[in-house]
């Protein structure tokens, strides 16, 4: 494929394994913090793997942005089989790694000056951005001219929708957006939020009172976007996989889904939202 064109973005786009060793993405751990001990998100430790050691000593844990090193590191990666690499990152509203990767970009442009880097603000998270480097990748993999895998990025990322209810409002104070007791009383009246990605930025879309409304909200707020078109759906989940799955065959229903899997939130959300936390990524054909 040397002469085409490579994608790269970080692991809070939540890209299942066999999606990315399929379309040969490279992808830019974010670190995490456990315990004095330093991991690559996805690399040296699994989701889940995480999740449990986090449940363990949720204060032995935290988390830490990819560098310019990181990001240099996926280009050179990228750089051995393609001529054009095209980074699609985090929301420059919510982390630094935007930033990491311009930077990242003007050292390559030294190292190897023949390689054309793009990259590209998601303005979003989770599987919503993983959206927006999947469909990079899916049309990179169908020999698209670099303009028009950014063009069609360009498309998914104005169309794809974020959406997801957290099983507890305890952790939420780690973003530093919610006082600490604030969280704490937000716990004890059982209080689980809805959030979305709007304009690159986390909003809060409501409450709900238990798991099963909160899935109802999701496929409500699914079913009025979607109407009867086609629809690309991830499930998303922090550490429950079975929830995960009830969810995943309730969308099936009540969508028409021309593509539609599961994955796990990176623990770089889990984090501050949490385990138990379900979500819903999706756009319109």
């Amino acid at each position: 494929m040397a002469g085409n064109i490579a994608v790269v973005t970080d692991s809070i786009a939540n890209l299942p394994p066999e999606m990315i060793a399929q379309y040969k993405i490279e992808i830019v751990p974010i670190m995490l913090l456990i315990r004095g001990k330093i991991y690559r998100d996805g690399v040296d430790i699994s989701p889940t793997e995480a999740y449990q050691m986090f449940l363990k000593d949720p204060d032995q844990f935290n988390t830490s942005p990819s560098s310019p090193g990181h990001y240099l590191e996926a280009y050179r990666e990228a750089a051995k089989r393609a001529r054009n690499i095209f980074c699609v990152t985090l929301s420059s509203k919510l982390s630094t790694g935007y930033q990491m990767a311009l930077v990242a970009k003007e050292e390559a442009r030294k190292e190897f000056p023949g390689i054309r880097i793009e990259v590209m603000d998601s303005q979003s998270a989770t599987a919503s951005e993983g959206f927006v480097a999947l469909a990079a990748a899916q049309a990179a993999d169908k020999g698209k001219s670099l303009y028009e895998v950014v063009k069609l990025a360009e498309e998914v990322r104005e169309k794809v929708t974020f959406i997801a209810f957290l099983d507890t409002i305890r952790h939420v104070y780690r973003t530093g957006r919610i006082p600490k007791i604030a969280s704490q009383i937000g716990a004890m009246l059982n209080v689980r939020p809805l959030l979305t990605i709007s304009s690159g930025a986390v909003r809060f879309k409501g409450v709900v009172k238990s798991r099963e409304q909160g899935m109802s909200r999701l496929i409500g707020i699914l079913g009025d976007k979607a109407g009867n078109d086609p629809v690309h759906v991830a499930v998303m989940h922090a550490f429950a996989p079975e929830e995960a799955e009830k969810l995943k065959e309730r969308v099936s229903v009540a969508a028409v889904c021309s593509e539609l899997f599961i994955t796990e939130f990176s623990p770089v959300m889990g984090y501050a939202t949490g385990t138990g936390t379900l979500g819903l990524a999706f756009y319109n054909d």
